[in-house]
């Protein structure tokens, strides 16, 4: 067994190693992968066998710590599944090789490493009690981490003596969207007369939809970030059974009809909303590997399965500026199977009347691969802005907002809600009443989890037939 520890900057002890034969977790054709097992329960594929003469081209990282393996006979011989909990996810690897014989190998190994770190107490993930995947309850566990996570220490007590906020607050206007999770509400804050967007979700539904993670992510990058192009966070609280966000609200309408998270306020400067699908503490040559987002907008090495880093961010900005340049999507099939394929396999078509500079631009970020793409190097946006397509763009005022948009929306007062679509906007803006014999039971009079806002200001719920918030997307 050739020995790769040294290629690979890792102090762990190689297991086993080898080829194996990795199904894809979307597109289900099977990828040769040369993996690796360490002993600190690591399982790395590569796409050739790390030799030590270039550095290794690493495709998948997962983690053995807590899981079940099974040996099956389909979808073809000599199969076996990796099966763990991570989060509130019950996730499965599949892999098969060429004899029974390498499978019992593999599975052993495998089986030696999570028991052994088992026993030491670092168990990242916890094996179900069944085989069957449906068997597994995540409620209670997802309800543990909307309460104890999602809630934060910012409750309004009487030492710190900040001012509680309530749905009392606010008067409720106008439904600006709805969709599985909640919906979004226009209100005017009583005390200041300034209006928000508040979007309200259900626990019951992020729960049994296993969204808590993504619902949790939202609040804290929301929290943290501050940026004239972004979406701000007034206050979030919650509920017994539901959860608040009081965002900012913008009236412009969204860039495109289907893109409900890219928003215009009055002036037709963008807004960035919803961001529960993003990751956080990415930066260059730090990789994740969630299969999530728009199908249109998937870069090809989310596709393929592997990891990938911040140069997935370049390549759905490729795909946004090739439909406002070209006016329509760069692959687009109503079959997701056969857009997969496009995305991975059709090169980039580009009618003839767009300039020199916007086909270099959008073939760089359209690159396959993210090694070359656009931004994808160690300088990031730098090397974007650089780009002859971008010369004449000052981008100081452009963060300034002294660059006029080309579009300005017709609002003629703030609460004008004319680019939003009437088929919410005549809605009533009560809330359904949740279900008396759901997991987390009805709507209590007083406040059932500690609560939290911004701007120093604590936030306690009450009862209200009203709620509210922002961030389109998120619902749809």
């Amino acid at each position: 067994m050739s020995s790769a520890s040294d290629n690979l900057g890792s102090n762990a002890a190689i297991v086993k190693e080898g080829w194996l034969y990795k199904r894809g977790e979307h597109i289900k054709t099977w990828r040769s992968r040369y993996f690796i097992l360490r002993d600190d329960g690591t399982l790395m594929g590569f796409k050739n066998c790390p030799d030590g003469s270039i550095p290794p081209e690493r495709l998948n990282n997962f983690t053995v710590k807590g899981c079940q393996i099974m040996a099956v006979d389909r979808p073809k011989p000599f199969t076996f599944i990796i099966r763990g909990l991570q989060w509130t996810t019950v996730i499965e690897r599949t892999f098969h090789v060429d004899s029974d014989h390498l499978r019992q190998e593999w599975m052993e190994a495998i089986r030696n490493v999570s028991n052994r770190l088992s026993e030491m107490g670092e168990t990242a993930m916890s094996p179900s009690t069944s085989d069957d995947t449906t068997d597994v309850d995540m409620a209670s566990i997802a309800e543990v981490e909307l309460c104890e996570k999602f809630s934060i220490q910012g409750t309004s007590t009487k030492r710190d003596r900040r001012r509680k906020v309530t749905l009392e607050n606010f008067e409720f206007l106008k439904v600006l969207g709805k969709g599985t999770f909640g919906k979004v509400i226009l209100c005017r804050e009583k005390a200041t007369a300034k209006l928000f967007a508040i979007k309200i979700l259900k626990k019951e539904v992020i729960i049994q939809k296993d969204e808590v993670a993504h619902t949790l992510t939202e609040n804290r990058v929301l929290r943290n970030t501050n940026h004239p192009f972004l979406i701000s966070l007034k206050y979030s609280f919650q509920t017994a059974d539901r959860l608040c966000f009081v965002m900012q609200y913008v009236n412009g309408g969204e860039l495109f009809f289907h893109l409900k998270n890219l928003l215009l306020d009055k002036d037709g400067h963008i807004k960035i909303a919803d961001f529960g699908l993003c990751k956080e503490d990415i930066t260059y040559g730090t990789t994740t590997k969630t299969f999530c987002g728009t199908p249109e907008y998937l870069a090809p090495e989310v596709l393929e399965d592997n990891d990938y880093g911040q140069a997935v961010d370049w390549w759905g900005t490729g795909v946004v500026m090739y439909e406002m340049i070209c006016g329509r999507l760069p692959f687009y099939n109503s079959d997701h199977d056969v857009l997969f394929t496009l995305i991975l396999m059709e090169e980039v078509r580009f009618p003839r009347n767009i300039s020199v500079e916007a086909r270099s631009l959008l073939s760089g970020l359209l690159h396959k691969n993210p090694q070359k793409r656009l931004g994808g190097g160690i300088e990031d946006v730098r090397e974007i802005q650089r780009h002859p397509f971008f010369s004449s763009i000052n981008w100081q005022d452009l963060v300034q907002k002294k660059i006029p948009p080309p579009f300005k929306p017709q609002v003629t007062t703030d609460t004008d809600t004319r680019y939003f679509d009437s088929e919410f906007t005549g809605e009533s803006v009560e809330l359904t009443p949740p279900d008396p014999t759901g997991t987390l039971g009805a709507i209590q009079e007083e406040p059932h989890f500690p609560q939290f806002s911004y701007q120093d200001l604590a936030s306690t719920l009450g009862t209200s037939s009203h709620m509210g918030s922002a961030g389109l997307a998120s619902m749809q």
